[in-house]
């Protein structure tokens, strides 16, 4: 538990240092992962923020989750949703040694998706807003945990 509120502290903090630099890629990266849902937060009208497991929920894991990157700001994210897969959306692109940190948000300003992995653990947290602009949006926190795909040759 601790290591998930560090990770939600650890983006927060990236989120809020972004503000300033939206844009910050390092390094050319081509990295493709195997994921594994680990568990689920949700907080909507039926949930308040109540955590599920991966074994008590439909959702699947990622196959292929793929991010490239190229200096000085390219990122595209691939296989974790389709709303990410438009890379005109993002807004927030952050890539170093040591996480790739990523923030999308519609057109409305109603609707966002953000992410952040950390390269050398393997930890992916994705978030999902939806009705931001509502007395009431609603969260969807999923956590993954991620090794590199191996890539047949």
């Amino acid at each position: 538990m601790i290591k998930y509120f560090f990770y939600i502290s650890l983006s927060l903090l990236f989120f809020n240092l972004s503000s300033a630099k939206d844009v910050d890629i390092q390094e050319n990266v081509s990295l493709s992962f195997v994921c594994d849902l680990e568990k689920k937060i949700l907080k909507n009208s039926e949930y308040n923020y109540k955590t599920f497991l991966a074994k008590d929920l439909d959702d699947k894991d990622l196959d292929k989750f793929n991010i490239e990157a190229k200096k000085p700001e390219t990122l595209l994210i691939n296989g974790l949703s389709l709303f990410l897969s438009d890379t005109t959306k993002l807004n927030v692109k952050v890539v170093n040694k040591d996480v790739v940190l990523f923030k999308a948000i519609n057109r409305e300003k109603n609707y966002s998706e953000s992410g952040i992995i950390n390269r050398k653990s393997g930890e992916l947290v994705h978030e999902i807003t939806k009705n931001i602009k509502s007395e009431n949006p609603e969260k969807d926190i999923s956590f993954y945990s991620c090794r590199k795909r191996k890539e047949n040759v």
